[in-house]
């Protein structure tokens, strides 16, 4: 089950279409879903657990906790929504699209894929790229 949760004052316009895609995505890759928790908070929020957990002392976009079981996904994704807003501004892109990289950026992680080096980096775009494609909203 995904789940949506908010530390601050966004949230989703339409829950049950990211939750229907990320499953999507995770299908795709022939794993199974289970408790996957999404947490968007701001910039403040991440630091203090970038800080407390990693030891790294800087601002990021998203910060996974992996907790998977064999084929089994589980974990806590949290994402800072400000983060997200500059990345978009300064890529050039949309909020909408950023947000569904990070958003699926995470679940990747889960699935096996890192990006430590820039071949695994670039598999990472490419899987961001591929799955993106798959959320669709019915009107």
């Amino acid at each position: 089950m995904i789940s949506f949760n908010y530390e601050n004052d966004f949230s989703l316009e339409n829950e049950d279409a990211f939750a229907s895609w990320l499953s999507l995505v995770i299908e795709s890759e022939k794993k199974k879903e289970g408790e996957i928790n999404y947490i968007f908070c701001n910039d403040d929020y991440l630091h203090k657990i970038n800080l407390e957990y990693l030891n790294h002392d800087t601002l990021t976009d998203i910060i996974s906790f992996d907790y998977s079981m064999g084929n089994e996904l589980h974990g806590d994704i949290y994402i800072s929504v400000e983060r997200v807003l500059d990345n978009a501004n300064d890529y050039e892109v949309s909020f909408d699209d950023e947000l569904k990289r990070v958003m699926v950026h995470g679940v990747l992680h889960y699935c096996g894929y890192k990006d430590k080096s820039e071949s695994d980096e670039l598999l990472m775009r490419a899987k961001e790229e591929e799955k993106m494609k798959m959320f669709h909203v019915e009107l």
